[in-house]
């Protein structure tokens, strides 16, 4: 027998088992654009949303498929919730006291002032920095 085939025939041979196991349970992959795949995975699925990157194991308790996310997750979810509540509450406090005020016409000639200054000390030191 050729050494190659006799290569390719142990390497068929060697990996029969795990052809067979993959084939056995295969994961159940969303068409394109869904946000879901799932994987069998110990009586139950690890599903992975392909949006967010969560995963979370999910099963079938009295005929109603129960998910779980991690703990991590869990945590990382909540706080972000809170940070939103938070967020929104700021908010919500900034509308209620109205729109906000536009600069009076003395806060604007002090920034007019301060930006003339400004402007006046970069010419300057443009002038002290050319050559002669």
């Amino acid at each position: 027998m050729h050494p190659v085939t006799l290569r390719l025939a142990f390497l068929a041979t060697a990996l029969a088992p795990f052809v067979a196991q993959a084939e056995e349970t295969p994961a159940i992959i969303a068409p394109e654009g869904d946000r879901f795949t799932l994987q069998p995975l110990n009586g139950g699925y690890l599903r992975l949303n392909r949006d967010t990157g969560a995963v979370s194991y999910c099963s079938a308790k009295e005929g109603v498929a129960v998910c779980r996310l991690g703990a991590d997750e869990r945590a990382t979810l909540q706080a972000e919730i809170e940070r939103l509540r938070a967020e929104n509450a700021r908010l919500q406090a900034q509308i209620a006291k109205g729109p906000p005020t536009l600069p009076g016409e003395q806060e604007f000639e002090r920034a007019l002032s301060f930006t003339e200054r400004f402007l006046r000390r970069i010419i300057r030191l443009f002038k002290e920095e050319a050559p002669n």
